[in-house]
């Protein structure tokens, strides 16, 4: 039997008692019933195979193509493999426009926008899906992680009822930093009660949402955390194609990538909302959407150089 390689988050090594698997889809991905079922019963689903693989190759290479550009990935692009220098700053000079840019790359919208992801995240609202016009690229150095987090607090605005579309832009092995989610966490309610009764419409300030969604479940280490609540940490190995739709209420952050080849890992962020709700939050729609921060694209951490995150 092949030996299942560690995972580590914070730097800390995760105890084999600790770690789990994602729990695969099994049914209909027409289904829409059978998909909320297990959404409300896991926090989340993980859908293997249901985006045009090609698609999301493509995608991949686009995106690494820009930061090839600025001197950041070595060719063949696609393989992702990080320079450790950069010359973004020089080359491309304005980073906010830079980073817009290649967030609203031709290749990278028909995967985030395209009607396969919205046709298959509406079965999830059992309506029509709108798709948020920011998305959120991460490209994730060696090294780095994601930390712990609830979606719900920045972008319960117009709309309550949000889902997560995580997209693993290429293969991401459990080595290289792909997404964790704590085991169910979306019924921890000391947590999730007081930022799901804040009114984050006309209290929505930065540091009000940043405080909501990070501060508790960042109080200790993941592992600790793991072990004060009687739960585990789950990740798994993905493929393009792959797909974790979540919803506001999962904790989740990332493993650290621990690429031993400097891989640089490679996802996307999408929100969706049922299309008969309000668009009329600007840090998420538009042609220059704010983001929660203020800054648009430039407030992003992938609109610094790769070097610098």
């Amino acid at each position: 039997m092949t030996a299942v390689p560690p995972a580590c988050v914070q730097q800390i090594e995760i105890p084999s008692n600790l770690r789990g698997t994602l729990c695969e889809y099994a049914d209909d991905i027409r289904d829409g019933a059978a998909l909320q079922r297990q959404v409300d019963a896991n926090g989340y689903v993980l859908l293997r195979g249901v985006l045009d693989q090609e698609q999301v190759v493509t995608a991949r290479k686009e995106v690494f193509a820009r930061l090839g550009e600025v001197g950041e990935i070595n060719e063949p692009v696609e393989h992702g493999i990080g320079t450790g220098t950069s010359c973004r700053r020089e080359v491309a000079g304005d980073l906010n426009a830079f980073w817009r840019d290649v967030s609203s790359g031709k290749a990278l919208r028909a995967v985030t926008h395209g009607p396969q992801l919205c046709t298959l995240l509406g079965r999830f609202f059992g309506e029509a899906a709108r798709p948020h016009d920011l998305i959120y690229l991460r490209p994730m150095s060696v090294g780095r992680a994601t930390r712990l987090h609830y979606d719900f607090p920045f972008f319960a605005g117009y709309s309550k009822r949000i889902y997560t579309a995580w997209i693993p832009l290429g293969e991401i092995d459990q080595s290289e930093g792909p997404l964790l989610i704590i085991e169910d966490s979306h019924k921890f309610m000391d947590w999730i009660e007081p930022i799901r009764s804040h009114d984050y419409q006309s209290d929505r300030e930065n540091e009000v949402v940043q405080r909501a969604a990070y501060e508790q479940p960042n109080s200790v280490d993941p592992v600790t955390l793991a072990e004060q609540r009687g739960v585990r940490l789950l990740s798994a190995d993905f493929q393009p194609g792959d797909l974790v739709v979540f919803s506001g209420f999962i904790l989740h952050g990332s493993l650290d990538n621990c690429s031993t080849i400097d891989r640089v890992r490679l996802s996307c962020d999408v929100r969706f909302q049922p299309a008969a709700d309000s668009t009329a939050d600007s840090r998420y729609f538009g042609t220059n959407p704010a983001g929660s921060a203020g800054g648009g694209y430039g407030a992003m951490k992938g609109a610094l150089p790769l070097n610098e995150i």
